[in-house]
């Protein structure tokens, strides 16, 4: 099998000494990968290596052909526009120059054989739903899923040879992600996908799940591959029952092993008190006895250690993936207390069933759905006070209102993870802002970890810390997207924990199975035209 990108003893550490990768080999073949792992394990770094954004510190990377790639976090210019995005305003302006009349020969090199490049770009952005969206339209006026699928119409107008996606369904809408889905089985290329996404990672043809520094590969599907790993995990648990076993028997024939060492020293002081036998047959007699008892002892102390070698063995092997323990505080909200209420929802195009108010009572849990651009994040930021629309009003009856936004980015990048948190609970002791820290899996040095340096996943579990320790505790939880970057285990441990929270939760999501498990009260759906409107559970 040929491979479109070898790694061979790849290593990188951060500035901080922070080691990420330490010499890694892997290959990627020209198929559809998709690339797993539990968050913080390497995987954006690793992308960033093949892509030329960072430099390892030992090894080597050979890539063949040109590579494109879609980051995490788009780094979004606030006076780009679509064009820019797309990589094409330079072809545009000069095409626009030559039908004034402005035959130079530097337009004519900058628009070279792309002659079409308008229509072709137009065409991306229809087959990726964004047909609406016009090449001059500035940057700031899209919302994050928008962004991310005008980045993704430029990787696919541009060709490259090898693809790169880290994480690309976040913030996207549930027809934006079949679009996506239906845009990567079509791809014909080298492509590489970190996502923890199950439909996305059910249409690539490999897995290559990144743990512990090392990789393992498997030809086929994320579903075949669990299937794979649950025969294994049965029998590594049916080898951790035989090791149990074995170890208790060895402890028992220690056991017995003592007691007759211990009859044989009484039997012989007995027989030398009662002078039955000459002295120095007794001595003999008593000197073998005392090798023969030793070195029954250690045969069956080295049977007991290499017992508990194999049992410890076989427990590594069924040993999960650290996942996050969210303990939220006691902010249990009265079922007849209002928490917030918005007035001056007026749709431009009322339709039946249009809100104008929405009140939200107790421990109430919203999920709020809708396309793309249709102003979710708006709404939430309204609710914080933030960045209310003219016309509307909002009125709080709780205090500890807590915002997670998509962009993750209300962390100073240059203070620690610890110093992040106690910046926002300054009164509670750093032992208990440590232990608290723990449970979101930032122990010891790692809560010493400056915020910039963060893989996406571990930078949601330092935000969702700052957001759950500070002070006063939330009452009013509104996540934006908080399944964005995490791996399937702590979707789950995160979903586990939100499922027992007792205050009020507004949770803006197009991940259906995380809003199941949460337990979502009412549904709401945000519309551009039609407004706020309460829909069927999902």
């Amino acid at each position: 099998m040929s491979f479109a990108i070898v790694c061979s003893g790849v290593s990188f550490a951060w500035p901080d000494g922070t080691r990420v990768l330490d010499g890694l080999d892997v290959a990627f073949g020209a198929t559809r990968t998709g690339l797993i792992g539990v968050n913080g394990s390497g995987k954006s770094t690793l992308l960033r290596l093949i892509a030329g954004e960072l430099a390892p510190a030992a090894g080597k990377i050979n890539v063949a052909g040109e590579v494109g790639y879609l980051p995490q976090s788009l780094p979004l210019d606030g006076a780009s526009t679509v064009s820019d995005l797309l990589g094409i305003s330079a072809a545009r302006a000069a095409l626009h120059a030559i039908e004034r009349g402005e035959a130079t020969e530097e337009n004519f090199a900058a628009v070279g054989d792309d002659w079409d490049v308008e229509e072709r770009a137009r065409a991306e952005l229809d087959r990726l739903g964004l047909g609406e969206v016009g090449l001059d339209r500035t940057v700031p006026t899209l919302s994050g899923g928008e962004a991310v699928m005008v980045a993704l119409a430029a990787l696919f107008l541009a060709r490259p040879d090898v693809l790169l996606l880290d994480e690309p369904t976040n913030n996207l809408d549930l027809d934006a992600r079949r679009r996506l889905y239906e845009a990567v089985e079509s791809w014909t290329g080298v492509l590489v996908v970190v996502s923890h996404d199950r439909e996305l990672l059910d249409r690539v043809q490999e897995i290559t799940d990144l743990r512990e520094g090392a990789v393992r590969t498997f030809g086929g599907n994320l579903t075949a591959y669990e299937e794979l790993l649950a025969v294994e995990r049965e029998a590594a648990e049916r080898t951790v029952r035989a090791a149990e076993t074995d170890m208790r028997r060895q402890k028992r024939e220690l056991e017995e092993a003592h007691v007759k060492l211990a009859r044989r020293l009484r039997y012989g002081k007995k027989m030398q008190e009662t002078k039955r036998e000459p002295k120095i047959v007794m001595g003999e007699r008593k000197r073998q006895a005392q090798v023969a008892a030793g070195k029954h002892r250690i045969m069956h102390e080295e049977r007991l250690a290499g017992a508990r070698d194999r049992l410890t063995e076989a427990e590594e092997a069924v040993r999960g993936d650290a996942e996050i323990r969210v303990t939220l505080p006691a902010t249990e909200v009265p079922a007849g207390r209002t928490v917030a209420t918005v007035t001056g929802l007026a749709p431009p195009e009322p339709e039946t069933g249009s809100l104008e108010e929405l009140i939200v009572r107790g421990p109430e849990r919203i999920a709020l759905v809708g396309p793309n651009g249709s102003g979710k994040t708006t709404f939430l930021r309204a609710l914080t006070g933030e960045s209310v629309p003219e016309g509307v009003d909002v009125r709080l009856g709780v205090e500890g209102v807590r915002y997670l936004p998509q962009r993750l980015d209300v962390l100073d990048p240059d203070l620690s993870v610890i110093d992040n948190v106690r910046a926002v609970a300054p009164s509670v002791p750093v032992n208990q802002v440590r232990a608290g820290l723990a449970r979101f899996l930032f122990r010891g040095a790692r809560a010493e970890q400056p915020a910039g340096t963060l893989s996406g996943g571990e930078r949601f579990r330092a935000v969702l810390a700052s957001l759950l320790l500070a002070e006063p505790a939330p009452r009013l939880l509104l996540l934006d997207e908080p399944t964005n970057n995490l791996d399937m285990a702590s979707v789950r441990q995160l979903g586990q924990a939100l499922s027992g929270y007792r205050g009020a939760l507004l949770v803006v999501s197009h991940d259906l199975p995380f809003l199941r498990t949460i337990g979502i009260t009412r549904w709401l759906a945000m519309d551009r035209r039609a407004g706020l409107s309460e829909v069927d559970p999902m």
